[in-house]
Parts: structure tokens; sequence; C-alpha cells
């Protein structure tokens, strides 16, 4: 697997959000553009990379999965849906909006046959790998 440079800036906000709500700073309203990264298992099998991403309340219909130049990409959107008898709110600590998490394939990816299911708010992207040419050894005559 390839490397992927990482950025603490993403984390640090994460951690400024999960701070914010143990110490009982959260608001009763989410913001706006509040960007949230949904956590991620990448694994290799011996004919595929699989990767898992926890999705709860993303519908299918708001999720993306491009692969493009090398990289896999899963976006997508929690749309905060209020409704209108909700008078005594009194915490909201789930993250909503929008999310990006990209990540850098090994060469040996076969994009034509990439396969993605999300079942019981877990999204799975199968990422199978290209048949490498096998040995084979030649008689001489």
């Amino acid at each position: 697997m390839a490397l992927v440079r990482w950025s603490p800036w993403r984390e640090l906000e994460e951690m400024q959000r999960t701070l914010s709500r143990l110490l009982g700073e959260g608001g009763v309203a989410p913001t706006e553009e509040e960007v949230w990264l949904p956590a991620v298992d990448i694994r290799e099998t011996e004919d595929a990379l699989i990767v898992e991403a926890e999705l709860p309340g993303v519908r299918k219909e708001d999720i993306k999965v491009d692969v493009k130049d090398g990289v896999l990409t899963i976006s997508g959107e929690r749309k905060y849906e209020r409704e209108e008898k909700e008078e005594n709110v009194h915490r909201i600590e789930r993250a909503y909006g929008r999310f990006t998490r990209s990540f850098a394939l090994p060469t040996n990816v076969d994009v034509e046959h990439v396969q993605a299911k999300l079942k019981d708010g877990v999204l799975t992207i199968r990422l199978p790998k290209k048949e490498t040419a096998k040995a084979k050894t030649i008689k001489i005559d």
C-alpha cells in the first residue's frame, strides 16, 4: 500500500469537537459547514484491498466513491434532518455535514472491477488486485 501524507489539522479539529462534547460545551444545533471524518479500516487479502468506512445515518444516495489517478476518494454528507416537533432538544452531539477521505492505492488495483456496498451503516469497498503474470519454466529443446 502506498504512503499517504498525514495532516494533523483534521484530527485536531475532531479532537476539539470531542473535548467540547465531553466538557458540555456542545451546542443544541449543528454548525452548517461542520466537517467530520468517518472512521475507516483498510485491510488486504490475497486478491483484494478491503476498505470499510463507518457511515451511520448516511444514505447511499449521499455517498460518492471515486477512483482516479491511483487515489480512492470517499465523500458525502450526513444531513441534519430536523423535525418540527423538536422543541425540547437539549444536546446534539452527532456530527453532521460533509466529509471526504482519500487514500493512495497501490498500482496493482484493478479499478475496472471495484465494488461498493452499504449495509448497517458500514460502507464496504472491495478493490480487487490485478492478476500478476505467473512465472513459467520454459523447457529447452
